[in-house]
């Protein structure tokens, strides 16, 4: 049986967006970020932001949480990485 389609992407948004979390920790914790792709964060960061934009208009609530949580833990990665690398 499958689940309902909100349930669904809550589900698959909890799990794709928590996956930053442990490299969100790392970078915070190790006080570095130097093997992270800052172009790579950028243009990551990007996609999420229209994903968000899109989820707005569509009033796609998991995909509105998933992305909002997931920029800002996205752009937490860059701020550290930009952050440390001038130490």
């Amino acid at each position: 049986m499958l689940l309902e389609p909100d349930l669904l992407g809550f589900i698959a948004a909890f799990c794709t967006t928590f996956a930053f979390v442990p490299q969100v920790l790392l970078v915070w914790r190790q006080r570095h970020a130097d093997g992270i792709s800052t172009g790579m964060y950028l243009i990551f960061s990007f996609g999420v932001l229209l994903w968000l934009l899109y989820g707005l208009q569509t009033n796609a609530w998991p995909i509105i949480i998933a992305n909002g949580i997931t920029l800002v833990l996205a752009l937490c990665v860059l701020a550290m990485k930009l952050h440390f690398s001038r130490r």
